[in-house]
């Protein structure tokens, strides 16, 4: 009796054994399946991992999810919409930007440019405007500035010259016409934009308000920019097709380039080289031997605008008893640019009160000196126009006038709010018209010989390493 118990329950248990077994292996392989599965995943979308023999397994498993992969990203490129033809960015403080991304026809005589291939993927996006000047900040100047349209909802008309390459459209109104502001709304931001969206490529410049006396004073720089003729967006009455188009110029701020920024990266030292291949060819090399004394521009005004030197003979005989050979230059609108590069690209320092000649330190070679020369009142323009002149590898100083320095202490008192106060003004909390016209058209300087030396003596000293290097 007791035998057969223990044949009975031996029995049982291999009933048992056979029962959960099965299970057991099959949940073991689907857990193993499931973390090679897993680990693959993880360890080949996310994570780096160390170098290890892959199974065929493993191999096949990472083909397959590749292969799904490719043929999901395959089916979701044909259900996606096609890209937009039209796109414009109005993020930025001081300008706006529109690109055609497809061929497209202008008409110059209504400034309109037509999509010559529209969808209908985009019903709302039919037609847009932009004016392609980058002071979008600056109201009056902008209600000046030509608009432009961009359509994709009326039809295309024919095309009269046919252009290879793609278009860039900006205007040269605004402020044109003043030195500083031909660089800083023209010629640097038009630098930057062929560098962020036509840097493998040349661009037919489209302009509007291509002024004559403009083209003419410059046509060198112009061709160094594009080797096509350029497109007078107010006098030709032809139709011209591009294959795509950029309206608009992209600016980084006053004298200032930053390469993060760019596609293709450049710096404002890039820009005075851009320069100096354009106009340096005659130049001389600034730390040559051949200088017995270190050059020195005194930038000089004499028109009615304010912000004279009034004792000018005095501080250029002060800049040749530091040891410096003084040029004087008073660059007007029909100085050549050539003549300009000439002048300043030579020299190993430049002395100008706050003023758009100071836009001729774009021609200074890297390691010169530029000393700022500030009125009161202009602290911060001062700054903000032309502080960031190191970036293309200047020595920049400013020298700040004292109250005693600046004629408006004979016009108000030293207790009157222009002159106690004027830090208010310096701020922006009181800045308008007839303020600003105060401190840039009413002011005048007569500078302290003694406390100017000090910044003459730290040039010089620059100057004589430059030369010796």
């Amino acid at each position: 009796m007791r035998k057969r118990l223990e044949l009975n329950q031996k029995s049982m248990k291999k009933r048992i054994w056979r029962t959960l077994t099965l299970p057991c292996v099959l949940l073991f392989l689907l857990l193993l399946a499931f973390q090679i599965k897993c680990s693959s995943f993880v360890t080949f979308n996310w994570a780096p991992r160390k170098t290890t023999p892959v199974t065929e397994t493993e191999r096949d498993m990472i083909e397959f999810e590749l292969n799904t992969s490719t043929q999901g990203t395959a089916l979701m490129k044909e259900m996606a919409p096609p890209p937009r033809q039209i796109t414009c960015d109005r993020s930025h403080y001081a300008y706006d930007i529109c690109t055609i991304h497809v061929e497209t026809t202008l008409n110059p005589t209504t400034s309109t440019f037509f999509i010559q291939h529209p969808t209908t993927v985009d019903p709302n996006q039919t037609a847009t405007k932009i004016r392609p000047y980058p002071r979008k900040f600056d109201g009056p100047v902008m209600s000046r500035i030509k608009e432009l349209t961009i359509t994709a909802g009326t039809p295309t008309p024919s095309c009269h010259v046919k252009h290879e390459d793609p278009a860039l459209v900006f205007s040269a109104g605004g402020y044109t016409g003043n030195f500083f502001h031909d660089f800083n709304d023209g010629f640097i931001p038009l630098f930057i934009t062929l560098n962020s969206f036509f840097h493998d490529k040349d661009a037919v410049l489209v302009i509007s308000k291509a002024r004559d006396w403009w083209v003419n004073k410059y046509a060198t720089l112009l061709r160094e920019f594009s080797k096509h003729p350029i497109v007078d967006l107010d006098n030709d009455n032809k139709t011209h097709c591009f294959p795509d188009a950029t309206l608009g110029l992209v600016s980084h701020g006053f004298m200032t380039i930053k390469p993060e920024l760019m596609r293709n990266p450049k710096s404002l030292h890039d820009f005075h080289a851009f320069l100096r291949k354009t106009y340096g060819a005659n130049d001389n090399n600034v730390s040559s031997s051949s200088f017995p004394r270190p050059r020195l521009v005194l930038l000089n005004r004499s028109g009615g605008d304010g912000r004279l030197l009034l004792n000018m003979e005095e501080v250029k005989l002060e800049m040749q008893r530091v040891g410096f050979n003084v040029i004087v230059f008073e660059p007007t609108a029909t100085t050549p640019l050539s003549k300009a590069f000439e002048v300043v690209g030579s020299s190993h320092a430049m002395v100008g009160i706050h003023g758009a000649a100071l836009t001729h330190s774009l021609f200074l070679k890297p390691g010169c000196v530029l000393i700022q020369v500030v009125p009161l009142g202009l602290e911060s323009v001062a700054e903000m126009c032309f502080g960031k002149v190191g970036e293309m590898g200047l020595k920049y100083m400013e020298y700040r006038v004292r109250v005693e320095e600046s004629s408006l202490v004979e016009k108000y008192d030293r207790e009157d709010v222009m002159i106690k106060k004027q830090s208010d003004f310096v701020n922006g909390r009181a800045w308008n018209e007839s303020t600003m016209n105060v401190y840039l058209k009413e002011q005048n300087l007569r500078l302290d010989l003694v406390r100017f030396r000090k910044y003459l003596k730290k040039a010089y000293n620059n100057a004589k390493q430059l030369i010796g290097s």
